[in-house]
């Protein structure tokens, strides 16, 4: 029950380590009043060899489930319809639920998330498997108790070191997580000591060009009387001198 607690605990933790992951890659180093943890996190073992054991031990415990011959055994209704109704489930887990959650821990062996689902997942299986397994010690042949606790065996021997893999991840993320807030707290004084940038915007508008428009010259209508015809005949004071009357 610890054990779940802390995991759920630090997977809501890694959620914040995606927003701190966001640091820009050339940001400041850390300052030298504030290291960073001191050598390399200790490699995580690998449960890579886990799940082969874990994948050929539900096969097989999937085989003995079908030979199972509950409505056979010596016991009152009720029990043999729990018993039946617990060896369905199990089947649908082994052979739906299971085989999807080792093959996303075998493609990301270090990610927490798929490890704890599928931590979770074998401890439920675990403790459904184990109370089948002691009724059928109960009320079934021996060879189908023997052949069914060979299986949870393995089930019990995969989830511990699946467990121990996981606290040995846990202690890994979280070392990553304090160097992440770190250097983040570093860039974020850096950021804050460095005298801000002035930006001059220059808003004076330039003065206008006046433009000189060229008058057209007015164009001739027509052609011009000659003086000549128009003037009229002077007389010796100077003065236009009238037609003669008829």
């Amino acid at each position: 029950m610890k054990m779940n607690i802390r995991l759920s605990l630090l997977y809501l933790l890694l959620a914040g380590a995606t927003v701190l992951a966001q640091t820009p890659a050339n940001g400041p180093s850390t300052s030298a009043g504030e290291h960073a943890p001191s050598g390399s996190s200790a490699p995580v073992s690998s449960v890579l060899p886990d799940l082969d054991k874990l994948r050929a031990a539900a096969s097989q415990a999937t085989l003995d489930l079908g030979h199972l011959r509950i409505d056979k055994w010596k016991a009152d209704a009720n029990s043999k319809q729990q018993a039946q109704a617990n060896a369905d489930s199990i089947q649908r887990n082994l052979t739906s639920a299971l085989p999807v959650l080792i093959d996303a821990v075998r493609s990301a062996p270090q990610d927490l998330n798929a490890e704890f689902k599928l931590y979770r997942n074998l401890n439920a299986l675990y403790d459904v498997f184990a109370s089948l397994t002691e009724v059928t010690g109960a009320f079934g042949p021996k060879g189908d108790y023997e052949a069914l606790a060979q299986q949870l065996e393995t089930f019990d021997s995969v989830r511990r070191n699946l467990g121990d893999a996981l606290e040995q991840l846990t202690s890994s993320t979280q070392s990553e997580l304090v160097q992440l807030r770190t250097q983040v707290r570093a860039y974020q004084r850096v950021t804050a000591a460095a005298p801000p940038k002035k930006v001059v915007v220059d808003d004076t508008q330039p003065a206008k060009k006046t433009v000189h428009k060229k008058k057209k010259p007015a164009a001739s209508s027509g052609s011009s009387p000659s003086p000549a015809s128009d003037a009229k005949p002077k007389d010796s004071t100077g003065a236009a001198s009238s037609a003669p009357k008829p």
